[in-house]
C-alpha cells in the first residue's frame, strides 16, 4: 500500500475543492487517474504547482499564471492566459486545479495542444519531460492490454526501489552508530 498525500498538498485534496478535506466529494488521486506519468514525474509536477501556487490556496489563479509563464520565458497577454485556463479548466472557476494541471502535462504527451499555444509552452518549458513514458490509448488493444500490466508492474517496481533505498539508509545508519560506539567505548575505558 502506498502513503496518501501529504495532508494540505493539491493532491490530497477534494476534486474541485480548494480545502483540504472537502465537503465528501472523492478525493483526487494522481497516481490512480494519471497512470501514464511516473511516481517521480507526479511528484515534479506538483513541486512545480506548488511553486507557482503563491496564494497556497491549491489553485494557479490568473496572475501566477502570469509569473510562472513569466517565468519560464514565455510570457502570454492578459487574453492569452486567459485562454491557457479555460482550456483545461473543467470546472470552470477561472483558475488551475492540480488535477487540471495535469491535464497539461497529459494533453501535451498526447499532442493535443498546438505548437503555439501557451500551454504546449508550458509543458515544454517546465522541464519535465512527459515524452519519455509515453501516452496511454495504445493503437491496439494487445498493446493497450500490455501497457496496462507493465503501468501497474512499473508502480510496484518504483515502490518497492523506494523501499529498498530506505531499508538501505537505515541499515547504514545503524551500522554507523554501532561503529561509533565502539569507538567511543575505547576513549571511555
Amino acid at each position: 500500500p502506498q502513503p496518501g498525500p501529504a495532508p494540505g498538498s493539491p493532491a490530497g485534496r477534494a476534486v474541485g475543492d480548494g480545502s483540504p478535506g472537502g465537503s465528501g466529494r472523492r478525493v483526487f488521486s494522481p497516481a490512480g487517474e494519471f497512470r501514464e506519468f511516473s511516481r517521480r514525474q507526479l511528484r515534479d509536477m506538483e513541486r512545480l504547482f506548488r511553486q507557482y501556487d503563491a496564494g497556497k490556496d491549491g489553485f494557479i489563479d490568473l496572475m501566477e499564471l502570469k509569473l510562472m509563464m513569466e517565468k519560464l520565458g514565455a510570457p502570454q497577454t492578459h487574453l492569452g492566459l486567459k485562454n491557457m485556463i479555460k482550456e483545461v479548466d473543467e470546472d470552470l472557476d477561472s483558475k488551475l486545479s492540480f488535477r487540471e494541471f495535469l491535464l497539461i502535462f497529459r494533453k501535451a504527451a498526447a499532442g493535443e495542444l498546438q505548437e503555439d499555444s501557451g500551454l504546449h509552452a508550458l509543458a515544454r518549458l517546465s522541464e519535465i519531460d512527459v515524452s519519455t513514458e509515453g501516452v496511454k490509448g495504445a493503437k491496439n488493444f494487445f498493446e493497450a492490454k500490455a501497457q496496462a500490466i507493465n503501468e501497474a508492474s512499473r508502480f510496484e517496481e518504483e515502490i518497492k526501489a523506494e523501499q529498498e533505498e530506505k531499508k538501505k539508509q537505515a541499515e547504514e545508519l545503524k551500522q554507523r552508530k554501532a561503529a561509533f560506539k565502539e569507538l567511543q567505548s575505547t576513549f571511555t575505558q
